[in-house]
């Protein structure tokens, strides 16, 4: 596989984005922000495994010196006089479907590896490395060896429909990689928001920007990162405007649902925080431009105090799967909550989607950790993809009603109607 090559440092400039944001291509799942981890490598002689995660892009001064050589920014083993490779394991922030993974080896010029390859597999709970290098671990190769540049992004896309949790960043033989980025779409797991009330814009269950009106400073991606800003720069901030319109952000939440309460923060912006908002909501699918007339209100435009976190409570019974924030009439927003409950018809829809995109190992693991028998267990998995009517449909494999029970919990969610009744048994 041959990757697509930029110099990294064509970023380093990347304002003024004109009348809008350009977007990347998914959100980096192995972000530190969503929880990322390099668990373990084979050697980190002279660079740490964890610069392979660091959010800022990659520096280097040449003739700074440590006692372990040149001071690097990126993972970098030492010379291999043995036959083999170096790798690194990394537990994504959160799991999902890949659709490119951006192996960057900037400033490594005459030390980074000839080839890499990447490997992913599905797990439940939280394995550590021993666990990941069980022969009975599901690896698979979403990148095969392949030739890297050295001081270039090198980006390999990725057509694997599962859903994975885990990667194994494979260095052949051996040297220096900067930072590893992982795009694609967030894909949570349903279970874990069965009956709780959670931010439905959050990154950490799937909400994305599609546009924003500036990111001349930073980007309007910022503010819905589960996370809070520790500084201006980890905020949305706009280009001071000089006409009569106002800045937007519109954004695609993780599951529709009904929205409670919003919370507009505006810390560390004392000066440029914006002046005023108002939120709208939809539930159209595709989110809709701007100018539609889908969009509701919300939140009446009201005024904000700088560096200060305003709680809105949402009197609405909308269901909404997409939100605008307008901002007026420019500056800076430090995060956005959208807290509410889950649709049930959403929820429902999620459970299908997840359990069709798990690799098979991890399908059967979940239905036996559900109770489920193994024969039935098997026969579903067998049956994948599953429609999202499956379970009212007329022909099930053999089973027990506790396993009809079980299985329509995990796919649909904690509160559903009871299947026996509702296929007329």
């Amino acid at each position: 596989m041959s990757p697509s090559t930029h110099h990294p440092h064509e970023d380093a400039t990347y304002g003024p984005h004109g009348q809008g944001e350009r977007l990347t291509a998914g959100t980096d799942l192995a972000a530190r922000w969503l929880g990322a981890s390099v668990m373990a490598a084979s050697d980190e002689s002279f660079g740490e495994k964890e610069n392979l995660l660091t959010a800022a892009p990659a520096f280097f001064e040449p003739g700074h010196y440590g006692n372990r050589g040149e001071i690097v920014d990126g993972w970098e083993t030492k010379r291999r006089r043995e036959h083999g490779h170096d790798w690194a394991l990394v537990r994504l922030g959160t799991p999902g479907l890949i659709g490119s993974v951006d192996v960057d080896t900037s400033f490594f010029t005459g030390n980074y590896p000839e080839y890499c390859s990447v490997e992913a597999c599905g797990c439940e709970g939280y394995p550590g490395p021993k666990d990941l290098r069980d022969p009975a671990v599901d690896w698979v190769e979403i990148v095969p060896r392949s030739p890297l540049h050295g001081d270039e992004h090198n980006t390999f896309p990725v057509s694997d429909p599962r859903r994975f949790t885990h990667l194994r960043l494979s260095a052949f033989p051996d040297g220096g990689i900067a930072r590893l980025r992982v795009y694609g779409e967030i894909l949570p797991d349903p279970r874990q928001i069965d009956g709780l009330t959670i931010d439905l814009a959050s990154q950490e269950y799937g909400g994305a920007l599609v546009a924003s009106s500036d990111g001349f400073y930073t980007s309007a991606q910022m503010l819905n990162r589960p996370d809070q800003a520790r500084t201006m720069g980890e905020g949305w901030e706009t280009r001071r405007r000089r006409d009569s319109g106002h800045d937007f952000a519109v954004f695609q939440l993780g599951f529709d649902g009904r929205i409670r309460q919003l919370v507009i923060d505006t810390s560390h912006f004392k000066y440029n925080a914006s002046a005023e908002i108002a939120v709208y909501g939809c539930q159209q699918d595709p989110v809709p431009s701007v100018e539609s007339d889908k969009w509701e209100l919300l939140l009446e435009k009201t005024r904000l105090q700088p560096d200060t976190r305003h709680v809105f409570m949402i009197h609405s019974d909308q269901v909404v799967g997409a939100i605008r924030l307008d901002a007026f009439p420019d500056g800076g927003l430090s995060r956005l909550r959208a807290v509410g409950r889950v649709d049930p018809t959403a929820r429902k829809k999620a459970g299908y989607r997840w359990f069709n995109s798990l690799p098979a190992t991890q399908a059967l693991r979940c239905l036996a950790d559900a109770g489920i028998a193994p024969e039935f267990a098997v026969a579903v998995v067998d049956q994948r993809p599953l429609p999202d009517e499956w379970l009212d449909g007329p022909v099930l494999p053999p089973s027990t009603e506790q396993d009809v029970h079980a299985l329509t919990a995990m796919l649909e969610g904690a509160s559903y109607e009871d299947p026996v009744e509702r296929r007329g048994s």
